[in-house]
Protein backbone atom coordinates (compact mmCIF):
# COMPACT_ATOMS: atom_id res chain seq x y z
CA UNK A 1 0.00 0.00 0.00
CA UNK A 2 1.32 3.41 -0.98
CA UNK A 3 0.90 6.22 1.58
CA UNK A 4 1.53 9.91 0.91
CA UNK A 5 1.56 12.87 3.29
CA UNK A 6 -0.29 15.94 1.98
CA UNK A 7 -0.29 19.30 3.79
CA UNK A 8 -3.14 21.81 3.49
CA UNK A 9 -1.90 25.34 4.14
CA UNK A 10 -3.26 28.88 4.04
CA UNK A 11 -4.50 31.85 6.03
CA UNK A 12 -7.20 31.64 8.69
CA UNK A 13 -10.75 31.06 7.49
CA UNK A 14 -9.99 30.28 3.84
CA UNK A 15 -11.63 26.85 3.99
CA UNK A 16 -8.74 24.43 4.59
CA UNK A 17 -10.66 22.31 7.11
CA UNK A 18 -13.85 22.54 5.04
CA UNK A 19 -12.04 21.34 1.91
CA UNK A 20 -10.46 18.47 3.85
CA UNK A 21 -13.83 17.56 5.39
CA UNK A 22 -15.53 17.68 1.99
CA UNK A 23 -12.90 15.37 0.51
CA UNK A 24 -12.52 12.93 3.41
CA UNK A 25 -16.11 12.74 4.68
CA UNK A 26 -18.15 14.24 1.79
CA UNK A 27 -19.68 16.77 4.18
CA UNK A 28 -19.69 20.54 4.61
CA UNK A 29 -20.42 22.50 7.75
CA UNK A 30 -20.73 26.27 7.70
CA UNK A 31 -19.86 26.36 11.41
CA UNK A 32 -16.40 27.90 11.70
CA UNK A 33 -14.02 26.17 14.06
CA UNK A 34 -10.42 27.35 13.94
CA UNK A 35 -7.87 24.55 13.70
CA UNK A 36 -5.28 24.64 16.46
CA UNK A 37 -2.00 23.02 15.51
CA UNK A 38 -2.72 20.26 13.03
CA UNK A 39 -5.60 17.90 12.31
CA UNK A 40 -4.69 14.67 10.55
CA UNK A 41 -7.12 12.71 8.36
CA UNK A 42 -6.72 9.74 6.05
CA UNK A 43 -8.50 8.76 2.88
CA UNK A 44 -7.79 6.25 0.17
CA UNK A 45 -7.50 7.95 -3.19
CA UNK A 46 -9.49 5.85 -5.61
CA UNK A 47 -9.15 6.80 -9.26
CA UNK A 48 -9.37 4.44 -12.24
CA UNK A 49 -6.08 5.61 -13.69
CA UNK A 50 -4.08 5.50 -10.43
CA UNK A 51 -2.84 2.75 -8.12
CA UNK A 52 -4.39 2.72 -4.65
CA UNK A 53 -2.89 5.46 -2.48
CA UNK A 54 -3.65 6.40 1.11
CA UNK A 55 -3.48 10.16 1.53
CA UNK A 56 -2.50 11.25 5.03
CA UNK A 57 -3.83 14.81 5.05
CA UNK A 58 -2.33 17.30 7.48
CA UNK A 59 -4.71 20.27 7.86
CA UNK A 60 -2.49 22.93 9.43
CA UNK A 61 -3.74 25.87 11.45
CA UNK A 62 -4.15 29.13 9.56
CA UNK A 63 -1.35 31.61 9.21
CA UNK A 64 -1.61 35.36 9.70
CA UNK A 65 0.68 38.20 10.75
CA UNK A 66 0.73 36.81 14.32
CA UNK A 67 1.15 33.12 13.51
CA UNK A 68 3.88 31.33 11.60
CA UNK A 69 3.71 27.87 10.09
CA UNK A 70 5.38 25.19 12.17
CA UNK A 71 7.79 24.02 9.47
CA UNK A 72 8.31 20.70 11.25
CA UNK A 73 4.74 19.83 10.16
CA UNK A 74 5.85 20.13 6.53
CA UNK A 75 8.70 17.64 6.76
CA UNK A 76 8.04 14.36 5.00
CA UNK A 77 5.21 15.77 2.86
CA UNK A 78 4.99 14.42 -0.68
CA UNK A 79 2.85 17.35 -1.83
CA UNK A 80 0.68 20.19 -0.61
CA UNK A 81 -2.20 22.53 -1.23
CA UNK A 82 -2.17 26.22 -0.45
CA UNK A 83 -5.67 27.63 -0.07
CA UNK A 84 -6.87 31.18 -0.71
CA UNK A 85 -10.37 32.59 -0.27
CA UNK A 86 -11.67 34.01 -3.54
CA UNK A 87 -13.72 36.59 -1.63
CA UNK A 88 -10.63 38.01 0.15
CA UNK A 89 -7.86 39.25 -2.12
CA UNK A 90 -5.27 39.48 0.68
CA UNK A 91 -5.40 35.70 1.15
CA UNK A 92 -3.93 35.21 -2.34
CA UNK A 93 -0.73 37.10 -1.50
CA UNK A 94 -0.45 35.22 1.79
CA UNK A 95 -1.03 31.89 -0.01
CA UNK A 96 1.79 32.65 -2.45
CA UNK A 97 4.12 33.53 0.45
CA UNK A 98 3.19 30.29 2.23
CA UNK A 99 3.75 28.36 -1.00
CA UNK A 100 7.27 29.77 -1.30
CA UNK A 101 8.05 28.75 2.29
CA UNK A 102 6.65 25.25 1.75
CA UNK A 103 8.74 24.78 -1.40
CA UNK A 104 11.86 25.75 0.58
CA UNK A 105 11.10 23.15 3.27
CA UNK A 106 9.61 20.30 1.23
CA UNK A 107 11.64 20.85 -1.95
CA UNK A 108 11.37 23.06 -5.00
CA UNK A 109 9.95 20.20 -7.07
CA UNK A 110 7.22 19.24 -4.57
CA UNK A 111 3.85 18.75 -6.30
CA UNK A 112 1.47 21.48 -5.21
CA UNK A 113 -1.68 23.36 -6.15
CA UNK A 114 -3.16 26.68 -5.21
CA UNK A 115 -6.84 26.17 -4.40
CA UNK A 116 -8.96 29.28 -4.75
CA UNK A 117 -11.87 28.33 -2.53
CA UNK A 118 -15.47 29.55 -2.36
CA UNK A 119 -16.25 29.32 -6.08
CA UNK A 120 -19.90 29.09 -5.03
CA UNK A 121 -19.62 32.82 -4.22
CA UNK A 122 -18.15 34.03 -7.53
CA UNK A 123 -20.26 37.20 -7.47
CA UNK A 124 -18.42 38.20 -4.24
CA UNK A 125 -14.91 37.36 -5.46
CA UNK A 126 -12.11 39.88 -5.13
CA UNK A 127 -9.57 37.63 -6.85
CA UNK A 128 -9.94 38.06 -10.60
CA UNK A 129 -8.97 35.86 -13.54
CA UNK A 130 -6.26 38.31 -14.58
CA UNK A 131 -4.45 37.64 -11.27
CA UNK A 132 -4.78 33.87 -11.75
CA UNK A 133 -3.43 34.14 -15.30
CA UNK A 134 -0.41 36.09 -14.03
CA UNK A 135 0.44 33.49 -11.39
CA UNK A 136 -0.14 30.65 -13.88
CA UNK A 137 2.54 32.23 -16.08
CA UNK A 138 4.89 31.83 -13.09
CA UNK A 139 4.19 28.09 -12.98
CA UNK A 140 1.59 28.07 -10.19
CA UNK A 141 -1.20 25.57 -10.82
CA UNK A 142 -4.50 26.94 -9.53
CA UNK A 143 -7.90 25.28 -9.21
CA UNK A 144 -11.14 27.05 -8.28
CA UNK A 145 -12.92 24.98 -5.63
CA UNK A 146 -15.96 25.08 -3.39
CA UNK A 147 -15.93 23.15 -0.13
CA UNK A 148 -19.63 23.98 0.18
CA UNK A 149 -20.77 22.44 -3.12
CA UNK A 150 -17.82 20.06 -3.57
CA UNK A 151 -16.97 21.63 -6.94
CA UNK A 152 -13.50 20.47 -8.08
CA UNK A 153 -12.50 19.19 -4.62
CA UNK A 154 -12.09 15.52 -5.60
CA UNK A 155 -10.45 16.58 -8.88
CA UNK A 156 -7.88 18.64 -6.93
CA UNK A 157 -6.92 15.71 -4.70
CA UNK A 158 -6.75 13.38 -7.71
CA UNK A 159 -4.51 15.83 -9.58
CA UNK A 160 -2.16 16.17 -6.61
CA UNK A 161 -2.12 12.40 -6.09
CA UNK A 162 -1.28 11.85 -9.74
CA UNK A 163 1.51 14.45 -9.63
CA UNK A 164 3.04 12.86 -6.52
CA UNK A 165 3.03 9.39 -8.14
CA UNK A 166 4.57 10.75 -11.35
CA UNK A 167 7.32 12.55 -9.39
CA UNK A 168 8.25 9.32 -7.64
CA UNK A 169 8.16 7.31 -10.88
CA UNK A 170 5.30 5.09 -9.75
CA UNK A 171 3.28 6.08 -12.82
CA UNK A 172 4.22 7.91 -15.98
Amino acid sequence: MISKKVCVLGSFSVGKTSLTGRYVHSVFSDRYLSTIGVKISKKELICDSLPSVTLVIWDLEGRDIYTNINVSHLRGASGFFVVADGTRNETLDEALNIRALALEVIGADAPNYLLINKSDLLCEWEIVDKQLEAIAQKGVKAIKTSAKTGDSVNAAFEALGRDMLIKEGIIS
